[in-house]
């Protein structure tokens, strides 16, 4: 049984499966795959890009979506019991919820593929779905220079992630004490931006903003990355926070549409998942 909790779950070969399920998925193969089949989600309330992903791309693929907030799995009850009975049901089970941990004990109990859609240590779909997207705009998306502008958090660490399984250069730009383990780090984005040809962020609290007063990103900050260079902010983004509003207004930022393939990536992770069970 297939299932993602880490991207280090997966291997370069596993990734670029995905990407030609997602392929084959927009050129309408797959339909009715999930036929007959059940799908559990457990999602918080906040939740709206990956939400609305997951649960429209299981109905198009055929199958029933049954949501259930993402406190559910906080009650008493073991575990274990809460997956002994889903199974009699579930084929496939999507989790977001703080603790990675409890997505690991849930892909050790149930029979059904458990597919992670956030922790507060990663948020493997999201960045599968980035990748993809940029392999489609990009003469090779491994050979670019990668930068990430935020703290150590889940998307950061999503994206060490990614780097350590496909190999491509991975930097981060953050305020002194946010930094990841094992990539190069600054501390003032002038310098971090030079060379490089992704550049992503994620957003900030008010008190982390204060840290991170020299590491906005902005137009003339994107002027001085490669030619070609494109600005990925993670969603939620925040104009005049860790993005200036002219550099989501410029021709960089990669826009809304790059998000698309969030649906067809979430697809393929649940068809790669269920392949060799179906």
């Amino acid at each position: 049984m297939k299932y993602l909790i880490r991207l280090t779950d997966l291997g370069p070969d596993d990734i670029y499966e995905i990407f030609q399920i997602a392929d084959e998925i927009s050129a309408g193969k797959y339909n009715g795959f999930l036929n007959g089949k059940s799908v559990v989600l457990f999602f918080p309330t906040s939740s709206v890009r990956t939400r609305v992903t997951f649960e429209k791309g299981i109905y198009l693929l055929g199958g029933q979506p049954i949501l259930f907030p993402s406190d559910t799995l906080d009650k008493r009850e073991e575990l274990q019991d809460v997956f002994g009975y889903l199974d009699n049901w579930a084929e496939l089970v999507v989790i977001r919820h703080k603790d990675i941990k409890l997505l690991e004990a849930a892909a050790g109990y149930a029979k059904a593929p458990v597919i992670n859609a956030m922790t507060d240590q990663n948020h493997p779909c999201e960045i599968l779905a980035d990748l993809y997207a940029l392999s489609k705009i990009r003469d090779d998306f491994l050979a670019d220079h990668y930068l990430f502008v935020g703290k150590k958090g889940n998307i950061g660490l999503a994206w060490k992630e990614a780097s350590k399984v496909l190999g491509f250069t991975l930097s981060q730009c953050c305020g002194a004490g946010y930094e990841m383990d094992g990539v190069e780090v600054y501390h003032e984005i002038e310098m971090a931006v030079e060379g490089k040809d992704i550049i992503c962020t994620d957003s900030l609290s008010a008190k982390e903003l204060e840290d991170f007063r020299g590491c906005q990103v902005t137009k003339a900050v994107m002027d001085k990355a490669n030619k070609n260079a494109v600005l990925n902010p993670c969603p939620p983004f925040y104009r005049g926070e860790e993005v200036s509003a002219d550099a989501i207004a410029s021709d960089y930022f990669v826009g809304y549409g790059f998000k698309k393939s969030l649906l067809a990536v979430q697809q393929a992770v649940m068809v790669w998942c269920m392949q060799t069970i179906h």
